[in-house]
């Protein structure tokens, strides 16, 4: 049997792996191997305005109106941005915007739109 990491939560021992994932059941925790060996540091979870884990390809939607720096524009909220790229630095977010081009975005700014 493999020996599973106890809960880094509430310390359980009776964790069980689920996919990519460990869970515990006593606390409900979920997290990744990748928690345990280390590299959970390497990568920087980017997260939305309501705190969905953003990721490469994703779809997001502008929560507010953003002045285009350098410009008179305005992008406008409601819209729409698909094919994110995630980036670092302040404005984490690459993208196109239909309209305006190239554009770099805050995350805070957006929020991911669930696929149907």
């Amino acid at each position: 049997m493999m020996d599973l990491p106890n809960c880094p939560k509430c310390n359980s021992e009776y964790t069980y792996h689920d996919g990519s994932l460990f869970v515990c059941p006593e606390c409900g925790h979920e997290w990744t191997s990748e928690l345990e060996t280390g590299n959970a540091e390497d990568k920087k979870m980017i997260k939305d305005a309501n705190g969905n884990v953003l990721s490469d390809g994703d779809t997001v939607t502008v929560i507010k109106d953003l002045k285009v720096k350098g410009s008179s524009s305005v992008v406008k909220i409601g819209t729409k941005v698909k094919n994110i790229r995630l980036v670092d630095g302040d404005h984490d977010i690459d993208c196109k915007i239909e309209g305006f081009g190239a554009m770099k975005l805050k995350s805070q700014f957006v929020k991911k739109v669930s696929p149907h």
